[in-house]
């Protein structure tokens, strides 16, 4: 009896000392891998035996029962540790998740976690993880979920991962990958989440064996380097919900049977690519689409009247295209639809009054379009709506009296149509900051209630034929812009709106009147006095006559001195984007031999004018230019103006007349990088000679690719970059070609930069302007920044131009550390070959050898990592798009 009792107690006993010993264990392993880890803020502070936690408490671990109590999952997600990612946590035998993400680690993949029998899933996204993936990649063959997106992985992707049969999730998205992408995507049955997004190096056809993969969900490729045309296998994912193509190379014909197929469509992303064709028919048979995007491709014809069958469509962008014909009227009351963008194509038809029935929308643009009719009532019953903007289209009739009654309404641009009758009573829409109705039609006063509208900023209702005084209350708000050119007013004008503004915003007016305006305000009070001149006042005006004549005669000499600035003032008009107290004679007499930076370019010299204010300006007077309308040109320096980058200069305003137009800049500091680097004290570190490189990159790849319309420089060097106090450049003098016109343009540049260094070595024989041209222009600020030498100064530099010198430089032994500036520390002499290369690449002789600028900056941006500079986005602009 005593032996049958002993037994189970033993065996109890054995049992605890194993659970002992197996938790012992385990925290000792953790232990080995948090030796191995830095923990700047101590997060891991409860990873310690003598914490009196059990292990399974400490800060992301998770503990299953198996029987006993072990490790299955560690999620250290956002710590801030860096250093070595061990081995030893693979002794933990039943770790299925481990989860480093968005750390400092800094090594190639770590190939010894396969070691981990049981792992399943390895996120290391946002790391600083580097180097190519490894072939030995098919070693982790037990992985649902490899996620290595934002890391610097480079190299291309080998085809030893199609082993990796289990994966239900393979984001490789935001890294260095290069090269073609492999057919091996087939073998991922399980595959739910593809991302191989932002790869900016990859220069591929989409792998046409990912139509194979049944049950994938989510398929992310936007930002890469894919180009040819969208595989029509994709018709077999069958449960794909989420498609994103957008900001790609694809070419030839969306395919119509895509519509039939991917019924589980809920987002579906093409945008700016070069795809043409059709509107994507039967997109809707899934009734579950709720964001499309085809904008800035070349598609062409109708919209079928099926688009209003996607009843759960909330984003709707097609601008930027080629569509035509009478846009789908089922369209504008769609229940959930929030955005809908079509400008830039060639719509017509009518706003129809349905258009109420859409309850949340809120943004409407369908600017530069056909569409004409009258604005429809419908509209004011929108209350969620704050933006719409209908410009460049044949809106016409009386504006509704309930245009404005949303209460969120922010933004109105009913400009360039031929909208008649008077402008209504604005009382409701207290949240309207812009309201443009231009170039219209419109009669009558202005509304009084305007006055009311407490953040009215930007307020433009210039060339209409609008009668009465200006309402005094509008001297009240800080209007930023208020332009009534070109109307019938009359009146006194309120003080603040003359001091304020430019006077261009008030010609063309003759019965405005107020100081500093053509007409006094005092010639009413004249007329009532006429009567009652006497004999002696007649005298009187007879002698001031007379002295007057002898003044004139007199004053010839300084006339025929002053003619050639007085003869530029003549017709002038002028808009401005910023509140500028500036006036056409503060810049004609502001402009002159001391006030001039440089010798002037091609297009004109660049001035530095002080305005009254105290502030700086640079101006810039074009010569050179076509015959563009006023209404053309206005458009042209609008586009421009609506830039906003932190690495491109702000457009301020403009000022023209038939003889010459002035181009208002902000002004820097710093003056240019060409002025910079001719310095025979010329000394700048590399740090920021990199910062400076990153800069300009970032600013021409916004203008490429994140900019509508795209636009390219066309005139980069290092003249014509500007630095500000503390170095930060910004592009100037860029799409100059808009304003001058092409013809005028072309003939300006080949007569002064026929033989520019850094001109591509296609522009002799190539008419069109290329996106590779601005690329190769960078590329040699880039060996200006690297070798300390001007491109131009060819007695430093043999007689040749600087990628000849460069280029002959780097062909004999150790030829690459010569072009190198002397000036700088050896320590960073890694950084600046990897720089050079960049720079070679940029101007190979072959335009498609070059790299897109967006490349260019994903590549300075990994040197700049490595040399711990701080991190500079890709695209920074401030989104603060003009209302005008």
């Amino acid at each position: 009896m005593a032996t049958a009792c002993i037994y189970p107690f033993l065996l109890s006993l054995s049992f605890t000392f194993f659970m002992f010993c197996s938790a012992s264990t385990e925290a000792d392993t953790l232990l080995s891998f948090k030796a191995f880890i830095d923990d700047p803020k101590n997060s891991l502070s409860s990873w310690s035996n003598t914490s009196g936690v059990h292990h399974c408490n400490w800060t992301g671990i998770i503990c299953i029962p198996t029987p006993s109590l072990y490790v299955s999952s560690i999620n250290l997600q956002s710590l801030n540790l860096s250093g070595e990612i061990s081995s030893s946590i693979c002794d933990l035998p039943y770790l299925s998740q481990l989860n480093l993400a968005d750390n400092l680690f800094n090594q190639p993949i770590p190939l010894h976690l396969s070691e981990c029998s049981s792992l399943e899933t390895l996120n290391l996204s946002n790391n600083l993880i580097w180097g190519t993936i490894p072939d030995q990649i098919s070693q982790f063959d037990a992985l649902k979920v490899l996620d290595l997106s934002k890391n610097h992985v480079e190299g291309k992707i080998p085809e030893t991962i199609g082993s990796l049969v289990h994966l239900q999730v393979l984001n490789l998205g935001s890294n260095l990958l290069s090269g073609s992408v492999p057919l091996v995507f087939g073998n991922f049955t399980e595959l739910v989440v593809l991302d191989l997004s932002q790869n900016a190096y990859l220069v591929s056809e989409i792998p046409t064996d990912i139509g194979k993969l049944e049950k994938l969900e989510l398929l992310f490729l936007q930002r890469s380097g894919f180009l040819g045309e969208i595989p029509a296998s994709f018709v077999g994912l069958q449960n794909l919900t989420n498609l994103d193509l957008s900001q790609n190379n694809l070419t030839g014909k969306l395919p119509q049977t895509l519509g039939f197929s991917l019924k589980k469509l809920v987002s579906f992303d093409i945008s700016e690519n070069k795809l043409f064709g059709s509107f994507p028919r039967s997109i809707c048979d899934g009734k579950g689409l709720k964001f499309l995007s085809l904008h800035t491709n070349l598609f062409s014809g109708s919209i079928p009247n099926s688009i209003s069958e996607c009843l759960n469509l909330e984003i709707f962008q097609v601008q930027n295209n080629g569509f035509s014909g009478d846009f789908p009227s089922g369209l504008w009351s769609l229940p959930k639809l929030m955005l809908l963008r079509a400008e830039n194509n060639r719509f017509s038809g009518e706003l129809p009054d349905s258009i109420s029935k859409a309850a949340q929308l809120e943004q409407v643009q369908i600017d530069n379009n056909s569409f004409t009719g009258k604005i429809p009532q419908g509209l004011g019953l929108v209350n969620s709506l704050y933006r719409f903007s209908a410009s460049l289209n044949g809106l016409s009739g009386e504006i509704p009296p309930n245009f404005c009654d949303s209460p969120v309404m922010s933004i109105i641009n009913l400009s360039h149509n031929t909208l008649s009758g008077q402008i209504p009573e604005l009382k409701k829409c207290r949240k309207l900051v812009s309201l443009s109705l231009a170039d219209n039609s419109l009669t009558g006063q202005i509304p009084p209630s305007l006055a009311e509208l407490p953040v009215l900023t930007y307020l433009d209702l210039s060339d209409n034929r609008l009668s009465g005084s200006i309402p005094q209350g509008l001297q009240n708000l800080k209007l930023a812009l208020f332009n009534v050119s070109f109307n019938q007013l009359s009146g006194t004008v309120p003080l603040s709106l003359i001091s304020g503004l430019p006077a261009s915003f008030l010609e063309g007016n003759p019965g405005l009147c107020g100081p500093g305006l053509p007409n006094s305000c005092s010639d009413e009070q004249a007329k009532h006095h006429s009567s009652g001149l006497t004999t002696l006042t007649c005298a009187l005006i007879s002698i001031a006559f007379a002295i007057g004549t002898v003044i004139v005669a007199a004053g010839v000499f300084v006339f025929h001195r002053y003619s050639k600035r007085k003869s530029q003032i003549g017709v002038w008009r002028s808009v401005f984007f910023y509140p500028l107290r500036l006036t056409e004679h503060d810049l004609i007499m502001g402009m002159d031999e001391k006030s001039a930076l440089g010798s002037g370019g091609p297009f004109g010299r660049v001035y530095n004018i002080s305005l009254p204010s105290g502030e700086l300006v640079a101006v810039k007077k074009l010569v050179n230019f076509g015959s563009q309308s006023s209404k053309a040109l206005k458009a042209e320096v609008k586009t421009l103006a609506k830039i906003r980058h932190k690495n491109i200069v702000k457009v301020l305003g403009f000022c023209h007349s038939d003889e010459s137009i002035f181009l208002i800049y902000e002004f820097l500091q710093k003056g240019s990088l060409g002025d910079l680097i001719s310095r025979p004290d010329f000394q700048l570190q590399w740090s920021l000679r990199l910062r400076i490189a990153i800069g300009v990159a970032q600013g021409l790849a916004y203008l490429h690719n994140d900019y509508v319309p795209h636009l390219l420089h066309r005139n980069l060097k290092s003249k014509n970059i500007l630095l500000d106090s503390d170095y930060e450049p910004k592009l100037t003098d860029f799409s100059l070609d808009r304003l001058v016109g092409e013809a005028p343009f072309q003939s300006t540049m080949a007569s002064e930069f026929a033989h520019s260094c850094y001109n591509a070595p296609e522009h002799g024989y190539s008419k069109k302007a290329t996106e590779q041209m601005d690329v190769y222009s960078f590329g040699v600020v880039l060996l200006e920044l690297i070798t300390g030498q001007q491109a131009e100064d060819i007695e430093s530099l043999d007689s040749l131009d600087i990628v000849k010198w460069v280029r002959r430089k780097v062909n004999i032994t150790n030829g690459a550390l010569q072009v190198l500036d002397p000036k700088i520390s050896n320590s960073s002499q890694k950084e600046m070959l990897g720089a050079l290369e960049i720079a070679m690449r940029c101007t190979a002789v072959m335009p498609e050898k070059r790299p897109s600028m967006f490349e260019v900056v994903r590549t300075l941006q990994s040197l700049n990592s490595r040399t711990c500079l701080p991190n500079l986005e890709l695209s920074t602009s401030e989104d603060q798009s003009l209302p005008v």
